[in-house]
């Protein structure tokens, strides 16, 4: 399964683009993100990439949880996001702005 490392820095729309290209070849990927910034930017990316992958009938589905990652030689926690693509249920996939 692929694991796109997100930044607090990272492009959302790269990301989303990435992430969008993996679930086309595979339909499985993961985010992880190490603070704040960088989970807020991989759920701007999630909803990027649901745009990107509506026209194809898809959609996706998302399972957060906790990840122990050492980043230089720190110990730190990560949220880990499993996305897989799955067909889309009928009606809108949507941009609602309630």
């Amino acid at each position: 399964m692929e694991i796109l490392k997100v930044s607090s820095k990272s492009n959302p729309n790269l990301v989303a683009g990435a992430l969008a290209a993996v679930l086309r070849e595979s339909s499985h990927a993961e985010l992880q993100a190490v603070g704040a910034g960088a989970v807020n930017q991989a759920v701007k990316a999630i909803a990027i990439t649901r745009s990107f992958i509506a026209d194809e009938g898809l959609d996706l589905i998302c399972v957060p949880s906790f990840s122990d990652v050492n980043i230089d030689g720190v110990g730190k926690t990560a949220i880990r996001i499993a996305v897989s693509s799955s067909a889309a249920p009928t009606g809108d996939i949507g941009d609602s702005k309630e």
